[in-house]
């Protein structure tokens, strides 16, 4: 496991973990991180997919910037949090725990934990074409659920937040599209 600074934890969630943080929190607020952007640019073979038929998920990949959620979790519950977090993100060690720092609404500045995608991983899927992806998001269902619930659970969250993201629209409705063409629905 990473090891963290004294005091509470700081976490960033930019996908499922915006909508479905598995922890009690003592605050969350919307935040921005600079150097890495939201990606759909990770094969999933476990929660969204198998070995044999992934799967796509979020990572932070590196250029640009991110908006999504920073959730404050207390000292005295910060180990617990930080073994469920490793537990969950890290089965594949896909991606690279790091500080980030960031700015919170009112001026304060934290670090974040932040789980970045490993470009040099065998799950690092790179930036795809929308057909490829749309094919790898309907495909992939793992031990979680569907791939296509999991994007459009994001979509919804971002949308919720005043964050439109229209490559993540036009993945979604290209996906929907080809799922009533082929009378596949999940």
């Amino acid at each position: 496991m990473i090891e963290r600074p004294p005091g509470d934890l700081w976490v960033f969630a930019y996908g499922s973990l915006m909508w479905n943080p598995d922890f009690d929190c003592v605050e969350s607020a919307p935040v921005v991180v600079h150097g890495y952007h939201r990606a759909l640019c990770l094969y999933s073979v476990e929660y969204r997919g198998t070995r044999d038929v992934p799967g796509l998920v979020f990572g932070l990949d590196r250029g640009g910037a991110c908006r999504g959620v920073a959730f404050r979790i207390s000292e005295d519950n910060a180990e617990t949090v930080l073994a469920m977090l490793w537990a969950r993100e890290m089965i594949t060690a896909i991606y690279l725990p790091r500080w980030l720092e960031t700015a919170l609404p009112d001026g304060r500045r934290i670090k974040a934990l932040a789980f970045v995608a490993d470009p040099g991983h065998e799950q690092y899927a790179g930036r795809l074409d929308v057909a490829s992806a749309v094919e790898l998001v309907l495909q992939g269902k793992g031990k979680v659920g569907h791939c296509l619930e999991y994007i459009r659970n994001t979509l919804d969250h971002l949308e919720e937040m005043g964050i439109h993201d229209r490559a993540l629209h036009r993945i979604v409705r290209q996906a929907e599209h080809e799922q009533t063409r082929r009378g596949t629905l999940p």
